[in-house]
């Protein structure tokens, strides 16, 4: 929601959204790895258990949002805003696509590796995935658990600021529109499985086409047929596609 607002403000004085990506990432990151070593530090080193350190995390979590979500419904007003960018067709096999929504495509599938192979090939992605795995052993390995969480911290805020500049550029933004991609998100990460990026692409890839058809029979419907997906596959494989 910040990046989508930042974005849409920054337009109005000309700066190009794509260019937004060098204020909306960086400062979002900061933010993140800001809120990692204070709140969530506390809150790690005062909790008993892991899942009292869950529980606690996941309170405060939802605490900020309601504080975030306010503060920018002060700052910039309830109203729902837009702007245009790319806003013409492009024909692609007899089917037009609009410009903007080919371009975020394309910026999400080059965010999305780029991102994969830094944690797969990269020695801070592999201090990244055992820390996920494993903190305690991790630590034992060398691998500085509190700046690598707080870094994870970090980049998941910038990676979600630069989500809402692409979502600003094909959809109208407003102050409590977190809440409604945050739900399908974590639809998706379950739908393809926790862990998993390529799950992730498929898993968003089907929920795409889906809620595609949903929309056209009724829009009204889409919202519950996320949630009705995320029931079946809860009951059915709650591993999800390529978890393990």
């Amino acid at each position: 929601m910040l990046g989508a607002r930042t974005t849409w403000t920054l337009q109005l004085t000309g700066i190009n959204p794509f260019l937004a990506l060098a204020v909306c990432g960086p400062l979002a990151f900061i933010l993140g790895f800001i809120l990692h070593r204070t709140l969530f530090r506390y809150l790690l080193s005062s909790s008993e258990t892991s899942d009292i350190f869950e529980a606690n995390s996941m309170l405060a979590s939802f605490g900020l949002f309601f504080v975030i979500q306010n503060l920018a419904l002060i700052a910039w007003g309830p109203e729902i805003r837009g702007y245009t960018y790319l806003a013409f067709p492009v024909e692609i096999a007899g089917a037009l696509f609009g410009a903007n929504r080919l371009v975020t495509a394309g910026f999400a599938i080059v965010i999305g590796t780029a991102f994969y192979l830094f944690l797969a090939r990269t020695r801070m992605g592999k201090a990244i995935r055992s820390a996920a795995q494993d903190p305690t052993t991790a630590g034992l390995m060398g691998v500085n658990i509190n700046h690598v969480l707080a870094l994870c911290f970090g980049l998941g805020a910038g990676l979600a600021a630069i989500a809402g500049m692409l979502i600003s550029m094909v959809y109208p933004v407003h102050g409590v529109m977190g809440l409604e991609y945050t739900v399908i998100a974590i639809i998706v990460v379950v739908l393809g499985g926790l862990g998993s990026i390529p799950g992730s692409f498929i898993g968003g890839f089907l929920l795409g086409i889906i809620g595609s058809i949903v929309t056209y029979i009724d829009p009204g419907l889409s919202l519950v047929a996320y949630y009705l997906i995320f029931t079946i596959l809860l009951l059915v494989r709650p591993t999800g596609i390529m978890g393990k």
